[in-house]
């Protein structure tokens, strides 16, 4: 599968609320909340056309007993995949289309994600130095994903721990405004 990035479509969208609706009917009340996250969550940002969703589970033992029905619906499942406590599935082959990253409620995997997106979606020209980045990695890896990764690396923890903060500062204030 070849590794581009490309500009910013709002039909990201619509195919994250189909595919959503999808995964709700077959999951059921395993799943509490579904989000798209990643960066085609991101109005404007430059992305890998690829859905990302992120469920919040009741329970990952419930989720791991719907397995068969994800494989129905085209995932392929990849169990944690590299992080602890989640289940990874994957849809498209080659050609990915749509990826699940579910994390059990409370979670912090949960958190730091939404996080993360909202960040992006407030802070616009950090969201297109992002787009920038990842744009030229995916010139120059030479469709190494693993390459490609460590190249955001250094950029994704750096805005993540700003990203808490923010959201730590935002929290506050509308605190405080709620008191008054």
């Amino acid at each position: 599968m070849l590794l581009t990035v490309v500009e910013y479509n709002p039909i990201w969208i619509n195919e994250f609320e189909s595919e959503s609706k999808k995964l709700q009917y077959i999951l059921g009340d395993i799943v509490n909340n579904i989000y798209h996250i990643g960066s085609t969550a991101v109005p404007g940002l430059m992305a890998k056309p690829i859905i990302d969703i992120m469920l919040d589970v009741t329970k990952l033992e419930g989720l791991d007993t719907k397995t068969e029905v994800l494989e129905a619906l085209g995932y392929e499942a990849m169990g944690e995949f590299g992080i602890s406590g989640r289940r990874y599935f994957r849809k498209g082959g080659e050609n990915r289309t749509h990826q699940i990253h579910a994390f059990q409620s409370g979670d912090s995997n949960l958190i730091r994600h939404l996080v993360f997106r909202d960040y992006l979606i407030e802070h616009e020209k950090i969201a297109k130095e992002y787009g920038i980045l990842k744009s030229s990695l995916a010139k120059t890896c030479n469709n190494d994903r693993e390459k490609y990764g460590d190249g955001k690396d250094a950029f994704i923890k750096y805005h993540e721990t700003a990203a808490l903060k923010w959201c730590r500062q935002f929290s506050l204030a509308n605190s405080r405004k709620s008191r008054k």
